[in-house]
C-alpha cells in the first residue's frame, strides 16, 4: 500500500527550469472549466522523468490517470475562488509540486495544501474497506462520497483542519486522493508571485 502522505523536497535537480516551463504554459480563461480555483494550464509538461522518479521512490510503477491533468500546471492568486472545497481526486495516487519562488512561498499567507476531518462523521478520508464504510453508517463508497464530501465541498463549518503541508519551493507532496483535502488559499497578483503548482494523478503504469 502507498504512503497515505509523504513529502519529499528538493525533489527535482532543476526546479528552475520546471518553473519557467510551467509559466511558459498557456492559462487561458475560455478554457477553464474545472472546480478548482485559478487557472489551470492547457497543456502539460512532459512528467516522464518525474514519473519514472516517483515510481522508484515508492517502489511501485505510476503513470498519468486517464482522463486527469496529470502534468498540468496551475496558477491561483489571492481572492481566487472555486466551485468546490474539500474534495477527492479521481486516481489512484496524488501528487503537487510546489513551483512558487522561495520569496513567495516564506510569506505568511502563502498557501500549501490542507486536509480535513469531517466533524459530523469523524472520516478523514472515504475508507477503502467496505466494513468501514458500513461501520460509518453508509452502503457504498458513492452513497458516502454523495453526503460527505458532495453535499459539504462549501460548508467550511462542517470541517475540521488537521494538516497544513506548508508550500515550499521545489517541494513534491504525495498523497492517498481519498483523504479530504483542499488548497490553501492562493497568493499574489501576477504569475509571477502567485501560488504556481504542477498536478499529479497518478494510476498504476500499464505493462
Amino acid at each position: 500500500m502507498l504512503p497515505s502522505l509523504i513529502i519529499l523536497d528538493n525533489f527535482l535537480k532543476d526546479p528552475w527550469a520546471a518553473r519557467r516551463a510551467a509559466l511558459m504554459l498557456d492559462y487561458d480563461p475560455a478554457a477553464q472549466h474545472g472546480n478548482f480555483p485559478g487557472r489551470n494550464s492547457t497543456a502539460p509538461l512532459d512528467t516522464a522523468a518525474l514519473d519514472s522518479a516517483v515510481s522508484r521512490q515508492l517502489g511501485s510503477g505510476l503513470g498519468a490517470a486517464p482522463g486527469t491533468q496529470h502534468g498540468h500546471c496551475r496558477l491561483t492568486r489571492k481572492g481566487d475562488k472555486g466551485k468546490s472545497g474539500v474534495h477527492i481526486d479521481p486516481a489512484s495516487y496524488s501528487g503537487i509540486l510546489y513551483l512558487s519562488r522561495p520569496e513567495d512561498c516564506a510569506k505568511p499567507d502563502a498557501g500549501g495544501t490542507d486536509f480535513f476531518r469531517h466533524k459530523r462523521t469523524g472520516l478523514e478520508a472515504v475508507p477503502q474497506d467496505p466494513a468501514q464504510i458500513a461501520a460509518s453508517g453508509y452502503a457504498d463508497a458513492n452513497a458516502l462520497i454523495e453526503d460527505v464530501v458532495n453535499k459539504d465541498t462549501l460548508a467550511p463549518a462542517k470541517w475540521e483542519r488537521v494538516l497544513r503541508v506548508p508550500a515550499r519551493f521545489n517541494r513534491l507532496l504525495l498523497f492517498s486522493p481519498w483523504q479530504f483535502h483542499n488548497a490553501a488559499p492562493g497568493f499574489g497578483t501576477t504569475p509571477e508571485d502567485a501560488r504556481l503548482v504542477m498536478l499529479l494523478f497518478f494510476a498504476p503504469a500499464r505493462s
